[in-house]
């Protein structure tokens, strides 16, 4: 990761102490707090200008989440009365303004910072996890590196065409560290203590900034939660195109319903491998169900009686075995068997012709037309299968040594005393779960082998857990026993929704053991199964 030169730190005090009262995003509620919303002077991180710091007091009741699109808004209650520092930050010359927000409970704060991640092209949160860390008792931290929401990728160009390398800089990892460095401070200055323990917490782009902090950051945090992880972006993001690129190419585009009827037999095929039938695939990789067994089979679909075509069969066999070059050398892995296919492979009516098109995942394909083509408004339906290894390749070439967040030298993290804890679902319908276990095995090639790197990360496998969907709420519990404790987590104690609707609990195994039936117990039971060895292929 290319380091910046260190400018002369300013330093701009908080806003005054500020009257306790509650504004439009807090609800009136409990009892006064015991501290004043006031802050102390905040030191710029190195290579960084603050342009302004802002305090502002909530009072304790419900924080109302503004919806942002696509994502529609939602209210938390009980949250505790807390101080909203903000803290805006600019790089020396680049033109950016890039926020920072920690949120300070004001009464039984547990002396921790956990900063929270973002998602899609947003860097940070927008409220929910803060609240729910400040409910924890935790301050609580977040950043938008400048940029704007989930789908608003109109940052990615500057007014010349150009890649904005500054913000995408930001996005990638800059304004992750500039926020925990920022952050800390804020703690320390308003608490008269520094924060006994940093933790992080995301999923999917959160879940990269997290391994992005153990790679270029390794003493930011003692502990990161990291699931779902969207590391290796420039590949990743390019390759989850593929089944867009495949349907429009093969001019075969499956219903809703047909592609379900390909999921659900996979895993009625493949759901007793792990020696119970609980509607789950406990190891996707094994599963060799070939989708050409449903050809010619009738199916139900909105009231109309549906055949289940050769080319349909082809289309599927595609998406799960992945994207591919002409020459049939293997680029990224495919959708995992078991997920939902319509994630990445949606359609859509056209309203001028009537006919059924591709619908692609607006991340990568924004990704595409921006930061690859550089042009917002590329038809990503044109791409070719010999030019979708091209775009592969470029993006690859381009942006790796940016945001390719896939270094497998943690020596510096472990060596600090850090834990990384991730869990990732195997019927993820966005990222693919080999990306990040390729991941794992690449740093215990590394590092040593897999026995070494248990002692400092950790990686859990979910049967039937879609993308960033996992009941329990016991992982960042793990983490911190992990951190604070020494207990390293043997399982990851967590609940998933099978096929029949029903939720089943389930301790989950430190990759590389996967769960098996022990042949006795209630399928729903998390004590009925064990964690065993398994041949991933």
């Amino acid at each position: 990761m290319k380091r910046f030169l260190t400018l002369a730190a300013a330093a701009v005090p908080l806003t005054a102490a500020l009257v306790y009262a509650p504004n439009a995003l807090a609800t009136a509620g409990a009892s006064a707090p015991s501290l004043t919303c006031a802050g102390p002077v905040v030191k710029a991180p190195a290579g960084t200008r603050v342009e302004s710091v802002t305090a502002v007091a909530h009072a304790a009741g419900t924080v109302n989440v503004p919806p942002v699109f696509p994502l529609d808004g939602y209210p938390v209650p009980d949250v505790p009365a807390f101080c909203d520092v903000t803290v805006t930050l600019t790089h020396a010359g680049q033109g950016d303004h890039a926020k920072t927000q920690v949120w300070l409970p004001l009464q039984h704060w547990n002396g921790r910072l956990q900063t929270v991640g973002g998602s899609a092209y947003a860097a940070g949160d927008y409220g929910g996890g803060l609240a729910a860390a400040v409910k924890g008792g935790y301050a609580a931290a977040t950043t938008d590196a400048g940029v704007r929401t989930y789908v608003d990728t109109s940052w990615a160009l500057t007014s010349s065409g150009k890649v904005n390398r500054t913000l995408l800089t930001n996005f990638a990892s800059r304004s992750e560290h500039e926020t925990a460095v920022v952050a800390k401070e804020v703690i320390s200055g308003f608490y008269d203590r520094p924060a006994s323990y940093a933790y992080f917490n995301g999923c999917s782009t959160g879940g990269r900034q997290g391994y992005a902090e153990a790679q270029n950051y390794p003493t930011d945090y003692n502990g990161i939660l990291a699931d779902a992880p969207a590391v290796n972006w420039p590949r990743f993001e390019v390759a989850t195109l593929w089944p867009q690129v495949v349907m429009n190419q093969e001019k075969t585009y499956p219903t809703a319903c047909e592609f379900d009827a390909f999921t659900n037999a996979a895993i009625k095929a493949c759901d007793g491998l792990d020696g119970a039938e609980d509607g789950l695939i406990g190891n996707p990789d094994a599963c060799h169900f070939d989708p050409r067994r449903l050809v010619g089979t009738t199916i139900e679909c909105n009231g109309k009686q549906v055949t289940i075509t050769a080319a349909d069969a082809a289309v599927v066999r595609k998406i799960w075995d992945g994207p591919r070059t002409a020459s049939g050398r293997k680029l990224w892995p495919g959708v995992p068997v078991g997920a939902d296919l319509t994630g990445l492979a949606g359609t859509k009516t056209d309203a001028t012709t009537g006919k059924t098109v591709g619908f692609p995942f607006p991340v990568p394909a924004e990704w595409v037309a921006s930061w690859v083509e550089k042009k917002p408004t590329f038809d990503v339906s044109t791409i070719t299968y010999s030019q979708f290894t091209k775009l592969f390749q470029q993006s690859e070439a381009e942006y790796d040594t940016v945001i390719g967040t896939d270094n497998p030298n943690l020596t510096a993290f472990r060596n600090a005393g850090g834990k990384l804890l991730t869990w990732h679902g195997l019927a993820d319908q966005y990222i693919p779960t080999d990306g990040t276990v390729q991941y794992r095995e690449q740093v215990e090639r590394q590092m040593g082998g897999a026995k070494k790197v248990n002692d400092f990360y950790r990686l859990f496998l979910a049967p039937g857990a879609s993308h960033c969907l996992l009941g329990g709420g016991h992982d960042l519990a793990a983490l911190t026993d992990w951190v604070e404790h020494g207990k390293a987590p043997q399982t990851l104690s967590a609940t998933v929704t099978n096929t029949a609707g029903r939720t089943v609990g389930r301790n989950l195994c430190a990759f590389p053991e996967v769960l098996r039936y022990k042949g006795h117990g209630d399928l729903a039971d998390a004590s009925s199964f064990r964690c065993g060895p398994a041949s991933r292929h």
